[in-house]
């Protein structure tokens, strides 16, 4: 049979194909009837009976199954029956169904919450084996009627609103409403405020239709959906700001299990940014309230309006050294090869060792605001707010222009409130070289003296990103951090090209300055020429030497510095004085511009007016179009080099195409210029015009430089290159080799053109391939592991990891004051003899604690109580037999 059946399934197709059958085969032969029938207007529906046939029928709900009752569709049945659920004070839901043969559903029960037995016999499980239900049927014209109706219930009914809102069947959120608490919840507002919104839309708040417990448990069921496929969703962003913006570029590093291990990003006007104003960077990583637990790094400077600016952000795993290095030679890779030249950080070692490998050259200043906040935690109650010594500390460190004044009155600081033994404090003194002001004073730090501007930029970011949220909301709800940047910035730019300037003094340098300092930047030099009125000049060599003495040097303290020396040189083109205020901020200083008074200068010289604080801060044109530049500045594009390359090559091959003696000449002279060539173009920066064209993005990740297979949309390939062994891991760079000329393979070309920059002057646990990505790059890569923390999730400031360690302090000698060792193992303490330790003793006795008795009552004697619970003896009424003592507890 079983075979005779199968042939005949085989014949029978052809004729069911001409016969106009189904062409899904014999197994789809089923016609499935939809679960509605067509409208009618004659046709009255079930509700607009009820509602009209109410006041005759005279019961206690308007709303009343009963058999034989029609309806159009199940969503119409479900309706009815739970607008009666509503009106007696109980909850519905779906409950047995049943199909024929064609597959159509032909019957449908609805029942009540509390039907059916608990899942566990000992649970909060409120379901009791209630009765009551009603059971649908189909009718002949595919609608359905009520075939049995049940309504006596075995369980209380609930009377009031606030109780029947908490049934699934009453809690209704529409899906225009969801989108609404979606929007909400993506821009960081809070739960009680999104209840109170909707609140508003529906009048009252009595007329909400879903409870905020209701509301919780949408929340948690969005931010679910949120996290589902992070990577993809965050890749797909990534490549819609790739098309919106081309110079928008990302890098990403993974670890061998494809897990993302660091995710940096940029776009192009933050690019354009930090080509301008890209000499001092603060980069801090404290923000950390993401679902995976990752610290999130932000590189942020100021522009020519003293605003901050945000270059690029980091979402890292750890801080390790290998982690920091990559993160700062991928950056600099992004911004073009422009290295910064002073970078503000907080202590932490790794990232102070990453610098010093990745930007030697730069100035590292640790962020001062971290080192009054461990002042804060370790002075104790030297450190309070009605305390002097908090008020003269913060002088020390704010005010204090020279080494000599910071020296002098930090021994005078230490010496008035005795603590120059205090261990915190002879601490930081030894690192004053990574955090005070005056020995910055020679080094150019945009008035920039704490990593303040990243924690604002941390701080800002929490106002719109919610506790625990996904990758890709965290990227989306930056992109808005940095558009409202963008408006004020453009707020500002405004100001300073229609505004006037207001003068305070109106002498021909402060004219000369509104004319070319922009706005924010004026306030400022308004300041410092206020400032200069409190000293006079003494001219020591006539347009050479002056001094500069504070109008009330004999009142103020003898530890701040009173006299200046400012020296002129370059026919009255430079001003130097030994404050440093023009080599540390770039503006001139009180002392300066008082000399320019005395001489009655016109103008500003222009060696004094720094570019990044005027006007034209963003007048930066490259070379072979600087023409254009009103201050000709230098030039640096990145393409220059290769169009003034293309430029000279192209006229070598039209001189060379003139004649057949021509043609030998420079063809010869262009195989030796690759030949010698060769060994200098070796090291590639990553920043020729190849690599600018593919896509800006960079895989790491892989094991011991093997390739990964990934799927049709994101190629990966390896790339020759040094490999540099690093705790038995390889590390691959993904540059294209030196070598280019003949015998190049057909896949090394591929892998030249799917390279991108990635960091290759360090070694690392991870190997690097590099590949295209696309959207469909998420199916390759894994998001992070997910780290839950205790409690709820919260938007409080991160410790750094050097503040999460034990707060015991580092130990000093007693005698030499140094490091690694004790007074008891000092080389200079000599034969003193070691002091014998004390013996404590007993307060209320006097005697050593080892004599003293454990155990027993001091009032008494006996033991097993103490003195506290001592009472007194009992009295005995037998003759002869002495009083006892009475147990602790015992009354008389």
């Amino acid at each position: 049979m079983g075979i005779g059946l199968r042939g005949w399934r085989i014949d029978m197709w052809p004729l069911m194909t001409k016969l106009g059958g189904l062409q899904a085969g014999f197994r789809n032969r089923k016609v499935a009837m939809p679960d509605e029938r067509a409208t009618s207007a004659e046709r009255v529906i079930a509700l607009e009976t009820a509602l009209t046939g109410f006041a005759e029928r005279k019961t206690d709900t308007v709303v009343t199954p009963s058999v034989g009752l029609t309806f159009d569709s199940i969503i119409e049945a479900y309706d009815f029956y739970n607008l009666y659920s509503w009106e007696t004070g109980f909850g519905i839901r779906y409950a047995k169904s049943r199909t024929n043969v064609k597959g159509t559903r032909c019957m449908q029960e609805f029942v009540c919450c509390c039907s059916g037995k608990p899942k566990e016999p000992n649970s909060t499980s409120s379901r009791c084996q209630c009765q009551a239900m009603i059971r649908l049927l189909r009718t002949d014209d595919d609608g359905w009627y009520i075939n049995e109706f049940r309504s006596s219930h075995n369980h209380q009914m609930l009377n009031t609103c606030a109780e029947k809102l908490h049934f699934p069947s009453h809690r209704h959120i529409d899906k225009y409403t969801r989108e609404l608490v979606s929007q909400l919840r993506e821009n960081n507002v809070n739960l009680s405020k999104v209840y109170s919104t909707l609140a508003t839309f529906f009048g009252r708040v009595e007329n909400v239709p879903f409870t905020k417990r209701c509301l919780r448990t949408l929340c948690g069921k969005l931010s679910r959906e949120q996290a589902d496929d992070d990577v993809r969703k965050t890749m797909a962003i990534f490549s819609e700001m790739k098309v919106q913006d081309s110079e928008f570029s990302y890098n990403v590093q993974v670890d061998d299990e494809s897990r993302i291990r660091t995710l940096m990003w940029t776009n192009g006007r933050s690019k354009k940014q930090y080509h301008h104003f890209g000499d001092v960077v603060t980069f801090d990583t404290t923000y950390k309230t993401n679902l995976y637990d990752m610290p999130f790094g932000i590189f942020v400077g100021v522009n020519n309006h003293f605003q901050s600016v945000l270059y690029a952000g980091v979402l890292m795993r750890d801080e390790t050294v290998d982690t920091f290095k990559w993160i700062f030679d991928e950056f600099v890779k992004m911004m073009g090869g422009k290295r910064p030249i002073t970078i503000l950080t907080d202590q932490a070692r790794a990232m102070e060792v990453a610098i010093e490998d990745v930007y030697p050259d730069a100035t590292q200043r640790w962020c001062k605001w971290h080192i009054l906040k461990k002042a804060k935690e370790s002075l104790g109650s030297n450190y309070t707010k009605k305390s002097d010594f908090r008020a003269e500390f913060h002088k020390l460190v704010h005010e204090m222009l020279t080494i000599e004044e910071f020296e002098d009155r930090w021994a005078a600081l230490l010496e008035k409130y005795s603590l120059t033994k205090n261990t915190h404090l002879t601490q930081i003194y030894e690192t004053r070289q990574k955090w005070a002001k005056p020995y910055f004073a020679g080094k150019f730090c945009a008035r920039q003296t704490s990593t303040g501007r990243s924690e604002s930029a941390n701080h800002m970011l929490k106002q719109y990103v919610p506790p625990s949220c996904s990758m890709n909301l965290f990227v989306k709800q930056y992109n808005k951090l940095q558009f409202d940047r963008e408006q004020e910035e453009g707020f500002q730019e405004k100001r300073t090209r229609l505004s006037g300037a207001v003068l305070k003094v109106n002498t021909p340098l402060e004219m000369h300055a509104s004319k070319v300092y922009t706005r924010k930047m004026f306030e400022i030099f308004g300041g410092i020429l206020y400032e200069s009125g409190s000293y006079d000049v003494e001219e020591i060599i006539p347009k050479q030497k002056y001094i500069v003495t504070h109008v009330k040097a004999e009142k103020r303290e003898k530890w701040f510095k009173c006299r200046y020396e400012v020296n002129v040189s370059d026919n009255l083109g430079y001003f130097s004085c030994i404050c440093g205020l023009f080599e540390h901020m770039g503006m001139v200083c009180c002392h300066s511009l008082q000399v320019m008074n005395v001489l009655r200068l016109k103008e500003i010289p222009p060696r004094h007016i720094l570019k990044r604080w005027s006007i034209h801060g963003r007048d930066n044109l490259p070379d072979h179009l600087k023409h254009y530049q009103q201050d000709m500045g230098p030039p640096d594009a990145p393409t220059y080099r290769h169009s003034a390359l293309y430029i000279t090559a192209l006229e070598v091959v039209k001189m060379g195409d003139r004649n057949l003696e021509s043609y030998k000449f420079m063809l010869d002279g262009l195989v030796d210029l690759r030949e010698r060539g060769a060994k200098i173009s070796a090291p590639n920066d990553g920043l020729g015009i190849a690599e600018q064209q593919v896509s800006n993005t960079g895989v790491a990740g892989g094991s011991n430089g093997k390739t990964k297979s990934c799927k049709a949309a994101c190629s990966v390939r390896s790339v020759e290159g040094n490999h540099l062994s690093a705790g038995g891991a390889t590390s691959v760079s993904v540059h294209p080799p030196a070598s280019q000329g003949e015998g190049r393979t057909k896949s090394q070309d591929m892998a030249s053109e799917g390279s991108c920059p990635n960091a290759n002057s360090y070694n690392s646990d991870y190997s690097e391939t590099a590949s295209r990505l696309d959207v469909n790059v998420g199916d390759s890569m894994l998001a992070p592991e997910r780290e839950k923390k205790r409690g709820r999730p919260t938007t409080s400031r991160d410790k750094a990891p050097y503040e999460k360690g034990s707060n015991k302090r580092s130990r000093f000698c007693s005698i030499c004051r140094g490091k690694g060792h004790k007074s008891s193992t000092c080389p200079d303490r000599g034969d003193a003899p070691k002091k014998e330790r004390k013996v404590g003793t007993c307060s209320k006795c006097g005697l050593p604690k080892k004599e003293r008795k454990v155990g027993t009552c001091s009032k008494c004697g006996l033991p097993g109580h103490r003195k506290t619970t001592c009472s007194k003896p009992l009295v005995s009424s037998m003759p002869g037999v002495p009083p006892a003592h009475s147990f602790p507890g015992t009354f008389v």
